[in-house]
């Protein structure tokens, strides 16, 4: 398994990396919305939808919304100027703040409460959609940042977000293999560990400070960047949890297997759909 993780990321990365920095703005969401779509077909047995069609429907659906905000703020006017991101944006960025508060809610306190989210289709539904549109829009409003004067700004940005969640994974991964006791939250994801998620934290922070060190930041930027280094990676694990408890609740193991070694695209981006939009929020709140 571990054989087939790494093989699978050492032929995503390149592309991942490729896509990221040399598609235009354009392309690039317009990829963002296959990824999603293929989220949403994912998403389909995680609400019980077993036939096709209803899955097909639900990708429709989330299509035509992405389809909407792509067509009420388009990527390339998100940001009015420098800095400032169109109050819409800036509206479902907090939105995406108060789902993964409330999911974070869920997830603590799963099993209880659990049947009542459950046996309603249209609420796990709205669930997804409220995963994955966000999660989009997040993606484009870092993407397009500075876009017209440095078209690699908004890529660095989305670079930096997934070295932190990467490191975090793979820290995560080890420290909790290797000397993981407690568990984190069992009922959830049996196989995380306390050790785990502080290590992630930890591998995180390490990569951050090297990384500022080899750039030379200030003390400042240190000071902005460290915090949210630490309330990113710490989203990343409720992202995580968050699908865990979905798919517990539905009895699957793997949202889909496009990914050997990985599973489904749901498993592999579940932390970016919780941490892309607040670590955008954080952008444009604070900025660095």
């Amino acid at each position: 398994m571990l054989k087939q993780r790494i093989l699978t990321a050492v032929v995503l990365a390149p592309l991942a990396i490729a896509a990221i920095f040399y598609l235009p703005l354009p392309l690039f969401g317009a990829l963002m919305v296959a990824i999603m779509a293929i989220g949403a077909w994912e998403w389909g047995p995680l609400m019980g939808f077993a036939r096709k069609t209803r899955r097909l429907f639900f990708v429709f659906a989330s299509v035509v919304i992405l389809g909407a905000i792509w067509s009420f703020m388009p990527p390339e006017s998100l940001w009015l100027e420098k800095g400032v991101l169109q109050q819409n944006a800036i509206y479902i960025l907090w939105l995406a703040v108060a789902w993964w508060a409330l999911s974070a809610l869920l997830t603590f306190l799963y099993p209880r409460f659990s049947s009542f989210w459950s046996s309603h289709r249209s609420i796990r539904g709205v669930f997804g959609w409220l995963t994955l549109v966000p999660a989009w829009l997040a993606f484009m409003v870092i993407r397009s940042s500075e876009y017209q004067t440095d078209p690699y700004h908004g890529a660095q940005l989305i670079m930096f977000l997934f070295l932190m969640v990467w490191s975090a994974d793979i820290g995560a991964y080890f420290v909790g293999k290797s000397i993981g006791k407690h568990k984190l939250m069992p009922n959830v994801s049996p196989g995380k560990t306390l050790e785990g998620f502080f290590g992630g934290i930890a591998s995180a922070c390490l990569l951050v400070v090297t990384a500022g060190k080899i750039i030379d930041w200030n003390a400042e930027q240190f000071a902005i960047v460290l915090p949210v280094t630490i309330v990113i990676t710490t989203i990343s694990v409720l992202g995580d949890l968050n699908e865990s408890m979905f798919k517990r609740q539905a009895g699957v193991k793997d949202s889909g297997s496009i990914l050997p070694g990985h599973g489904g695209v749901l498993d592999r981006i579940d932390s970016l759909t919780a941490t892309a939009p607040i670590y955008a929020l954080c952008y444009v709140l604070i900025g660095w």
